[in-house]
């Protein structure tokens, strides 16, 4: 199809799953083998935790699934609770598998932390858990919990051999969770002190995405200076790729030691089935990258940011990237939720030129962009807005439906409140 100029737009349809404390929700939507999405809604509240809930298209109808609290058998514990899922829902044999972290943070030194001190008649945050739901039974199972009090920030699954994987936040740990033997094994930390760390010294921003190579089942990740890691299940070993890195000139130059940035770690990633390498994307750059494991190359495929981003030739405003990025039901065609700028009077918007955390540093448009593999065709589908005209923003998920509808998480005004929640995007291609 042709793609829409700069100036035209689609229209995407907010919905309200009753939670009036949603927050910004990071990757945790997912389309299932049921036809449904199932997603997760964020709070940054010490009060109450994120809540689950599931899209039938047919009925065009919301469920709520669960509190991650209670979930996690933690209702009565009066602690920092389960206050989001940062991670895409894996499915296997019929259940979804998915982690829990913590949303409520302090601040120190204007960087989101985890909190040191508990509000007053609450416990410090007991950890994240590993949990699945049962698609037939509507049933959840606590499957095992995050060591040292810590969330996870990103996870991904070997499918086939029932293996979990996942960074903690924010000390980074390597973990590893093993479905047939109920074995949770922590490999300790993969990249300085995480998050934790202090700016100019051990500070390092976290790998997001991890991905699994299906023909072997080692898995792998990046850390801020650059490199790629790999772990294989059966040798518990952790190693560094010696042939190839992310430290790309087309990425831009980082301070690994310096928070506000992903740095050279890859924003997401995902294997690609049939041809048996990764597609990743970096994340402040917004370039399409192959990386072959085996050979240990990556390729620049081409750069991704919205029409309007390629012509002004700067990073878009989000200051980690985004992560509503994946490979559609096709198999062929690549999604991506990304930034493009607003022009006022023939002038580009300005924002921040630096923060300290992963935001928004100006207001941007949300466009929908599309790379379909076996003919290299690269679609901007146009700016989104909702049928008031205002924009969509903190977009950093994306689950992509059997009939081709594009779902995320994105902020909307409801009843004078600003909060986030389910929108869904039309079938680009009709």
């Amino acid at each position: 199809m042709e793609a829409l100029t700069d100036t035209e737009k689609r229209i995407a349809t907010h919905y309200f799953s009753g939670f009036e404390r949603a927050h910004d929700t990071y990757n945790a939507i997912s389309a299932a083998s049921d036809g449904k999405i199932y997603y997760a809604l964020s709070s940054d509240n010490h009060e109450i935790g994120g809540q689950m809930y599931v899209y039938d298209p047919a009925s065009d109808s919301i469920r709520f699934l669960g509190d991650l609290t209670t979930i996690c058998g933690e209702q009565d514990l009066k602690a920092i609770p389960q206050g989001k899922s940062h991670v895409r829902f894996y499915e296997r044999n019929g259940k979804l598998y998915f982690s829990t972290h913590v949303g409520f943070y302090q601040l120190i030194d204007g960087m989101d932390r985890l909190p040191e001190t508990a509000p007053e008649g609450y416990q410090l945050y007991p950890g994240g858990h590993f949990l699945s739901y049962d698609l037939e039974t509507g049933t959840f199972q606590d499957l095992a919990k995050v060591p040292g009090g810590e969330g996870m920030v990103s996870m991904t699954m070997d499918k086939d051999r029932g293996h979990l994987y996942g960074i903690t936040w924010p000390h980074g740990n390597f973990i590893h969770y093993d479905l047939d033997k109920n074995e949770l094994k922590s490999l300790g930390p993969i990249s300085h002190d995480g998050e934790a760390g202090t700016p100019g010294d051990d500070f390092r921003s976290l790998c997001r995405s991890l991905f699994v190579d299906a023909r072997n089942g080692d898995v792998y990740f990046s850390v801020a200076e650059g490199d790629i890691f790999t772990y294989n299940p059966e040798t518990e070993l952790l190693r560094k790729l010696e042939n190839v890195d992310l430290r790309l000139d087309y990425f831009g130059k980082y301070d690994p030691t310096r928070p506000g940035s992903m740095s050279y770690n890859w924003r997401k990633i995902f294997w690609h089935p049939t041809e048996n390498v990764a597609y990743g994307i970096h994340g402040n750059s917004g370039y399409l990258f192959r990386f072959d494991p085996k050979a240990e190359t990556i390729e620049i495929v081409e750069r991704i940011t919205s029409s309007p981003s390629r012509k002004s030739g700067m990073f878009d405003q989000f200051s980690y990237g985004y992560l509503g990025f994946q490979l559609g039901p096709d198999q062929e065609t690549i999604y991506y939720l990304t930034g493009g700028p607003i022009y006022e009077n023939g002038k580009r918007l300005k924002g921040e030129v630096q923060i300290a955390k992963g935001a928004a540093k100006g207001l941007e448009n949300l466009h929908l962009v599309t790379y379909h593999l076996p003919t290299n065709t690269y679609t901007d589908h146009g700016p989104i807005f909702y049928g008031d005209g205002e924009r969509p923003t903190y977009v950093n998920s994306i689950a992509v439906g059997a009939d081709g509808s594009v779902y995320s998480l994105a902020r909307f005004n409801h009843e004078g409140k600003v909060i986030q929640d389910l929108i869904k995007i039309p079938n680009p291609f009709k």
